[in-house]
């Protein structure tokens, strides 16, 4: 049986740098991204540290993942640990 740590290992976020990589990847910046979303221009910089779900939509839209997957800790009620 495993216990409340182990799972909390497995339970990580992405770290602000990663998800700043994988916007660059797709050409945009968190700048540019809140700017698109009609947003001011260091909005979405929130997300980073604390939860925010339009955010993080955003974020996870333009990276093309769901929230849960960059920050899992955020919604681990939903997510079903085995």
């Amino acid at each position: 049986m495993k216990n409340h740590n182990e799972n909390q290992k497995k339970i990580q976020d992405w770290h602000r740098a990663d998800i700043r990589a994988a916007l660059e990847k797709q050409g945009l910046s968190l700048r540019k991204l809140s700017r698109e979303a009609g947003l001011s221009e260091n909005t979405l910089r929130n997300v980073l540290d604390r939860k925010w779900p339009k955010g993080e939509r955003i974020i996870a839209d333009a990276i093309g993942l769901n929230p849960e997957e960059i920050w899992p800790s955020r919604y681990e009620n939903k997510i079903k640990i085995s």
